[in-house]
């Protein structure tokens, strides 16, 4: 496993810990990484390596700080709490942004997210940030607070269609969404997929049930398709 240097931030007085790496010689672009709503995970960090592997710097952004969770009921509670305050939670996500044009200020800047990370591009998405393109996985799509500007990115959702945290009516809100800004989005649904088909274990090292292996392949590589063409 690749060694991640640990980079402390802050938004405010919450103290946060980013997970970077980068590529011998120049990246590509940077990559903002949003993780799931446990945290940065051994799954999420494979797909980090991976991403410099491919010639990219990568920065796994931090949601809760040291409150961060150890099991899946405070996972959900701290996820609550976050999006309780849609304008806080996206200032948080925006710390993790600033923190990677810090560092990569001459890079190309990109997102990708899982679960809530998936949620938090699309929010920076519609909040109207600079970025080249952004790619949610099994994100969640509702929002308190829908697009009501142009979006800048490039957006690609790829999403398990059995996914029982975003049934087909947020599908179809956030298309609808998309199109009143007349926004640049692409969505791959996958079939009797669900939640989570990125990750093949859980925390536990056990197999994920959710875990589709063609999802995750054709996932990554329309994301890489994606990245190719804004970058050229």
């Amino acid at each position: 496993m690749m060694e991640f240097e640990k980079v402390e931030y802050s938004d405010e007085a919450v103290e946060l810990t980013a997970l970077a790496a980068r590529p011998d010689g120049k990246p590509r672009a940077a990559i903002a990484i949003y993780p799931t709503f446990m945290n940065s995970t051994p799954g999420v960090e494979v797909k980090a390596e991976r991403l410099v592997e491919a010639g990219y710097s990568v920065l796994i952004g931090d949601f809760y700080g040291p409150d961060a969770p150890s099991n899946f009921d405070e996972a959900f509670a701290a996820m609550a709490a976050l999006r309780s305050d849609p304008p806080a939670m996206r200032q948080r996500l925006r710390a993790t942004l600033d923190l990677l044009r810090s560092r990569e200020p001459d890079a190309p800047q990109l997102a990708i997210g899982f679960c809530l990370g998936g949620m938090a591009v699309l929010e920076m998405a519609r909040d109207g940030e600079d970025l080249a393109a952004v790619v949610s996985f099994h994100g969640l799509l509702e929002t308190a607070l829908p697009a009501n500007k142009p979006i800048i990115p490039r957006i690609l959702v790829c999403h398990g269609d059995a996914d029982s945290l975003v049934p087909r009516e947020q599908v179809t809100g956030f298309w609808s969404e998309m199109d009143a800004v007349k926004a640049d989005w692409h969505l791959h649904s996958y079939a009797g997929v669900e939640h989570g088909f990125t990750n093949p274990r859980m925390l536990d090292g056990s197999a994920n049930p959710a875990y589709d292996a063609s999802a995750d392949r054709q996932s990554w590589a329309a994301m890489h398709s994606l990245f190719d063409e804004v970058l050229g």
